[in-house]
């Protein structure tokens, strides 16, 4: 079953990314003016949800030219992962975790409850 398919999931992201819609691909347009997306496909878990968020929509939550799709997408990821991440924080994350360079740590973060000193430990 896909984590999507899970109505409270889908009311959730709803409420944190208003904007959100699903299109015929199968991908989550966050934020159709500057189209920030992430694939459905594989999502099986809520975790594996959070990684996309935090992989996808770090680099337009930390370092977008538009202010309003930075706030946007900030205030989307911390709405649904429950955190109070700051601007640099999300620098930092889109730095260590963005683009899905290392889901590892990605994942190593979201256990930890979201530990920055996650970013800084080395390895994959």
């Amino acid at each position: 079953m896909n984590v999507f398919e899970n109505r409270e999931i889908r009311n959730r992201l709803r409420a944190a990314f208003p904007k959100f819609f699903v299109n015929s691909l199968y991908e989550i347009i966050i934020y159709p003016a500057r189209n920030s997306y992430f694939l459905l496909e594989g999502l099986e878990t809520e975790e594996e949800l959070k990684a996309k968020i935090l992989e996808w929509l770090s680099r337009e939550a930390s370092k977008s030219i538009s202010r309003v799709s930075q706030k946007y997408h900030l205030n989307g990821i911390n709405a649904f992962l429950n955190t109070d991440f700051s601007p640099s924080d999300m620098v930092e994350i889109y730095t260590y975790l963005g683009n899905r360079c290392n889901h590892e740590k990605t994942l190593r973060f979201i256990r930890s409850g979201y530990d920055m000193a996650v970013l800084d430990e080395g390895g994959a």
